[in-house]
């Protein structure tokens, strides 16, 4: 099948959307929001509103006005998030830095035998010579401009200039669990498999957030792993099924609780659903009296 639908301007789009039962009260102002914000990056906020998701017919009642909220709420959210996320991520690379190389010596992630899987060693290795290449750092200019073997720097500075997803796969793939337990141990968890699994839902936000994808009522793939009972204050209620954003935040919140205790996090997001009342905190898995929990007080 050809695709044929034409492009709309700014007002054909406002008229499609007031034909399928969209409430816009104010044309103008609608019109300015869909000027800086696509109108299919809209559509993510109106989806929900929907009661016919094949005709894209709304809901009696429904206004933009609140899919324009949800957008706002959503993008200081991911703000939030991403500032969490820098916390756990610097601290991630120094800790790998920090304990692996005692271990291991200053070279040791271009070394296969430390680890398990050598399809993702190898990928990892060519991800880790495009990103140290294309680098403008000068410790690593500073490297290159001295020495030409090993090719690549010393892991103190190779870490600091990979992508965090490269990051977590060298994690995972590290094949001593007592050297992966000791860096979980530094984030107050018990387990490297605890921790494995949270440093890829970090990930995954990582990604969503620095694209400016909706994180709010999205269901995650990637699910976290809720251990019952934890060094530090965390939660009692728990879900089989972790797809929501709220088990990500738990798990980002303990994370930031263990590097840097009383940082705000908590705080902070509850202020954000007090500005914007209308966000239901339910639809992104938030269970009735979270806001008690000992993690979250």
């Amino acid at each position: 099948m050809q695709y044929t639908n034409r492009p709309l301007t700014i007002q054909d789009q406002i008229s499609r959307l007031q034909n399928n039962g969209l409430i816009i009260s104010d044309v103008a102002k609608a019109e300015s929001e869909l000027k800086n914000i696509s109108y299919f990056r809209l559509a993510d906020y109106l989806q929900p509103m929907e009661s016919d998701h094949v005709n894209h017919t709304f809901k009696p009642g429904s206004k933009i006005e609140d899919a324009i909220s949800m957008y706002y709420f959503d993008k200081e959210l991911r703000s939030l998030i991403f500032n969490a996320i820098q916390t756990v991520e610097v601290a991630l690379r120094s800790k790998m830095i920090q304990i692996a190389s005692v271990n291991y010596g200053s070279h040791w992630y271009m070394d296969s035998s430390y680890f398990t899987k050598q399809d993702i060693f190898f990928d990892c290795f060519t991800k880790i010579g495009t990103e140290v290449k294309r680098s403008k750092e000068d410790f690593i200019k500073e490297y290159f401009s001295k020495y030409s073997v090993p090719i690549f720097p010393p892991v103190w500075k190779t870490l600091e200039v990979i992508s965090f997803g490269t990051l977590s796969k060298i994690y995972e793939n590290i094949k001593e669990k007592a050297v992966k337990k000791a860096i979980a141990n530094e984030f107050q968890l018990p387990t490297h498999v605890i921790f494995e699994s949270w440093v890829q839902c970090t990930a995954v936000l990582r990604n969503l957030c620095c694209h400016h994808n909706r994180v709010w009522n999205r269901r995650y793939a990637v699910k976290p792993q809720l251990p019952k009972t934890l060094p530090l204050a965390w939660i009692t209620q728990f879900d089989p099924i972790p797809t929501k954003i709220y088990w990500q935040l738990c798990c980002l919140l303990y994370m930031e609780n263990a590097i840097h205790p009383g940082n705000g996090f908590s705080q902070s997001l509850k202020s954000l659903f007090a500005k914007y009342p209308s966000v239901n905190p339910s639809g992104m898995g938030f269970p009735t009296g979270w806001d008690s929990e000992p993690l979250w007080k």
